[in-house]
């Protein structure tokens, strides 16, 4: 039930400790309160995974599972199991988001003049990898048919002109909770989490920024794969087939050692994908 002082898109979070309470007093915006880590994937088992998992579809779809979606569905259940990674602050208060959502960026072809798309993935408790790669599947077709709504909003805007006005509106109603659902529901920057996949286009892993516009309090970046050097217990050196990804977080919605112990989790599933296999809600021993 919707209480006074609840937002569309979050519940307001009224027993938060005296430190966080304060933390956004002195840093109001996102931007501020950025913090940065990265870590090494070991891609041995995901890699045998998806293969296995493609050759049961070639028959049926060209629609195959891939590493990026296997990193989609592994920080979507870390989110769920992680609660405290679906908060945001607004307005100077601690929000705990209604639903576990990504965005990420479609490019419509390969190409310098191809237009980028924005796609958004709402998880539920009950999903698995299977559920997901169809979700993805479903908005990737749709991005590259069609803009997705938040495209054709700005592509609006840009025609009305009056954007020093329109600016200031929008600001104020994303800052008090009062921006419409139909934006909300579109746009990326209202997701538990963004993810950029450069490896795609052949990039290691970079830091992306946070944004004031929006909720997002994570942002996710997955560079290229490469071959890494391991070292065993005993100090033998093996080469593995690696990838790297980054976060950038903001501070004030967990401390670093929430965040460890989600890092922690978030290597074993993608490590470990068969665990994806059971519902995002299942709790995971790590």
């Amino acid at each position: 039930m919707k209480k006074i002082g609840d937002r569309k898109d979050g519940k307001l979070i009224r027993d938060i400790d005296c430190m966080h309470y304060c933390m956004p007093l002195m840093w109001p915006d996102r931007t501020t309160c950025e913090a940065y880590m990265s870590f090494k994937i070991n891609l041995q088992n995901a890699e045998a995974y998806i293969k296995a998992k493609n050759e049961e579809l070639k028959e049926k779809t060209d629609a195959q599972y891939s590493i990026f979606q296997l990193i989609i569905a592994a920080i979507l259940k870390t989110i769920t199991l992680r609660t405290k990674l679906n908060r945001f602050v607004a307005n100077k208060n601690y929000y705990q988001r209604n639903e576990v959502t990504a965005g990420f960026v479609v490019k419509k072809s390969l190409s310098d003049e191809s237009e980028e798309t924005l796609a958004r993935i709402v998880a539920v408790p009950s999903d698995t990898l299977e559920t997901l790669h169809n979700k993805i599947n479903e908005q990737i077709k749709l991005c590259k048919k069609q803009d997705d709504p938040s495209t054709k909003g700005m592509r609006l805007i840009q025609k009305i002109g009056l954007k020093h006005i329109i600016s200031k509106v929008a600001r104020w109603l994303d800052r008090h909770g009062l921006m419409p659902n139909s934006i909300i529901k579109t746009d990326p920057f209202y997701t538990s989490v963004i993810l950029s996949n450069l490896g795609s286009i052949g990039l290691d892993i970079g830091y992306h920024h946070l944004t004031n516009w929006g909720t997002t309090s994570i942002f996710m970046v997955v560079g290229k794969k490469d071959k890494r050097p391991y070292f065993d217990s005993k100090g033998k050196m093996e080469i593995k087939k690696t990838i790297q990804i980054s976060l950038t977080i903001d501070e004030r919605i967990a401390d670093g050692y929430y965040y460890t112990k989600s890092v922690k989790l978030l290597k074993k599933l993608i490590e470990n994908p068969s665990l994806l296999e059971k519902p995002f809600s299942e709790e995971i021993a790590y």
